[in-house]
C-alpha cells in the first residue's frame, strides 16, 4: 500500500482532527515525508535516545485510526525531547548513522536527504516545545487508480 506521511505540531486534544483533516499542513506546522512509517519513526527513536528498537515499536501504535484509514501516531516524549536537542553538528552525525540503517538504506535514502529530514524535525520539535504542543504522524493511505 502506499501512503503519505505529515509530522505535525499540535496539541494533545487536536488528535481526532489531525486524522479528519485533508490537508493538516493548511492548518498546523509541519513536513512533509515521503515513505515515512512508524518503523522508520521508532528507528529514529531508537538512534537518538539509545533505546532498543524492539522495545520503542510499541509506542508507535495509532492514537487515532479515521474511517478513510488515516492513522495519527503521537510521537514519543523522549524522541521529541532528543529532537529539540539536535544541533547542526550533532543532526549530520545522526543522519550519517541513520542513513545507515536498514530501514533507511534499503528504501534507497541518502545521507543527504536524511541530513535535511532531520533538520526539518528538529526545527518542528523546537517550534513544538516553545509551543508547548506534541508531534503527530499522521498516515494517509493514497488511491490506487486502475490504468
Amino acid at each position: 500500500m502506499q501512503f503519505e506521511s505529515r509530522l505535525v505540531a499540535a496539541d494533545d486534544d487536536e488528535i481526532v482532527e489531525l486524522g479528519e483533516s485533508a490537508q493538516p499542513l493548511a492548518q498546523w506546522s509541519g513536513v512533509v515525508l515521503p515513505g515515512f512509517d512508524t518503523v522508520r519513526l521508532a528507528t529514529l527513536h531508537a538512534l537518538l535516545t539509545g533505546e532498543p528498537l524492539h522495545g520503542v515499536l510499541d509506542a508507535y501504535e495509532p492514537a487515532y485510526v479515521s474511517s478513510d484509514d488515516v492513522a495519527v501516531v503521537r510521537v514519543a516524549d523522549e524522541l521529541c525531547a532528543s529532537l529539540v536537542d539536535l544541533d547542526d553538528d550533532a543532526v549530520v552525525v545522526a543522519a550519517t548513522e541513520l542513513a545507515a540503517t536498514e530501514e533507511f538504506e534499503s528504501a534507497g535514502w541518502s545521507e543527504e536527504v536524511v541530513t535535511d529530514l532531520l533538520a526539518d524535525l528538529a526545527g518542528l520539535a523546537q517550534l513544538a516545545d516553545a509551543q508547548d504542543q506534541a508531534l503527530f504522524l499522521i498516515i494517509r493511505p493514497l488511491e490506487m487508480t486502475e490504468e
